[in-house]
């Protein structure tokens, strides 16, 4: 199927930017996301409650992930799935359950770092609040959203004259030391459990556990001589999200042939091994689901997994032009020049040439060019939720990414043409010719 969608690059990079903007947190980022979808006609589901019979446009959220997919074509319960996998997580600063502190006359929250931030960059930053807040209701617990985007903290670094070897030797940070965001002055501990009420507009003994993090209140803009770059927080893995959605809504409009789904999971940058993480059972609870609301069997579950084919998608390291040595030399990346295959021979990507196969020709389908990222042999590569998602279907995998810099920054920076094409490459998976 011909992907017909325009995928202006302007217009991308614009709702990209409003979409980054507005999810500070993973439970943000998948609020975002189901807004989006439930405006092209998805329907929210509870996970307690039947999978629907009728053919529609459907989404579940389980805390900070998201899966959304459509049976509207009058398809075989054994059909194929056609998967793009991304992550809503970021690394940054989250809030300790007990994080009142006073040093030295200034009132601190506690901290703990959360994935593998480049440490220095949240250094001499406004920092928010975002994330989400257990609090007692009428019939339980439930858990409120809660965004602050306003200059509430900062983490002051030494100045030179106190420390004449860090432009020599390089600054080296204690996460436990030198990490700790301030809030305001005094010598008695502000009472941040009463600060979250109060905001939440609930009483103080209601608040019954967080999940909150800092982020940078820097809006993404776009950059450059030519302004062909975007700069923003969370372009890992928040750009892959939003072209994931995109994607969907766009092959839905030209039609597809498979049954198109659309994982959006937390957790990535911890290891992911949660009840919402990639290796959990809500991917493939979810396929199953599908398939026996559509009448399906067990035997036909294991037959549509047999012709399923999964995109895992997490951006890819651009060629920095400052250190090109610590990049494979016969693979350099160039920003704005198209989507990355990503090849590891240690399965730390799950692409093989069978997938990586099926990503060439969707990207040959929507008539945009082909990268490949592979690490230099001397140092390790990181992973994604690729190896995962393969291992717990056995479909099919392929990983691949957009060109970034400054991955794992508060400030990273991506191509605006990149993001177009990013968008157009996943609607032709998700609906192959």
């Amino acid at each position: 199927m011909k992907v017909t969608h325009s995928f202006d690059q302007d217009d991308i990079a614009t709702r990209l930017a409003a979409y980054l903007d507005a999810s500070p947190s993973p439970f943000h980022a998948v609020e975002s996301a189901a807004v989006l979808l439930e405006a092209c006609g998805f329907t929210r589901l509870s996970e307690t409650e039947a999978t629907p019979a009728e053919p529609g446009r459907y989404l579940l959220v389980r805390g900070g992930s998201l899966i959304a997919w459509s049976t509207e074509a009058d398809l075989a319960p054994s059909a194929p799935f056609r998967v793009v996998g991304a992550h809503t997580d970021s690394p940054n600063l989250r809030i300790k359950p007990q994080p009142e502190l006073v040093r030295a006359g200034w009132q601190q929250l506690a901290v703990e770092i959360y994935g593998g931030p480049l440490l220095n960059t949240w250094l001499d930053r406004d920092l928010g609040l975002s994330g989400r807040v257990a609090v007692r209701g009428a019939d339980g617990v439930e858990g409120r959203l809660l965004l602050l985007d306003e200059p509430l903290l900062r983490v002051s670094q030494l100045a030179p004259h106190l420390d004449r070897t860090v432009n020599t030797d390089g600054l080296k940070l204690n996460p436990q030391q030198h990490l700790v965001p301030h809030w305001g002055l005094g010598t008695e501990p502000a009472d941040f459990t009463g600060f979250v009420a109060e905001r939440l507009e609930v009483e103080r003994g209601d608040v019954l556990g967080w999940d909150l993090m800092t982020h940078d209140l820097t809006p993404a803009r776009r950059i450059g001589r030519d302004r062909d770059l975007l700069a923003s927080a969370r372009l890992d893995n928040l750009a892959t999200s939003f072209a994931a959605v995109v994607a969907l809504i766009a092959a839905l409009e030209d039609g597809t042939g498979v049954v198109p789904v659309v994982a959006l999971f937390d957790h990535e940058e911890v290891g992911s091994t949660t009840e919402r993480g990639a290796q959990s059972t809500f991917l493939p609870a979810v396929l199953e689901r599908i398939v026996a609301a559509r009448g399906g069997s067990r035997e036909d579950y294991l037959r549509a997994l047999a012709g399923t084919v999964i995109a895992s998608g997490d951006m890819a390291h651009a060629t920095n032009p400052n250190y090109a040595d610590r990049h494979e030399p016969g693979h350099h990346v160039r920003m704005n020049g198209g989507p990355v295959l990503k090849i590891n021979a240690q399965a730390r990507y799950a692409t093989d040439g069978m997938g990586a196969a099926h990503f060439r020709l969707a990207c040959e389908q929507a008539g945009v060019p082909v990268q490949n990222f592979v690490t230099r042999t001397d140092l390790p590569c990181g992973s994604t939720v690729g190896p995962m998602t393969s291992a717990l279907t056995g479909a099919t995998t392929v990983d691949f990414g957009a060109p970034t810099l400054s991955m794992h920054s508060t400030r990273e920076a991506c191509g605006v043409a990149d993001q177009a094409m990013y968008a157009r490459a996943l609607a032709a998976f998700l609906s192959p010719a």
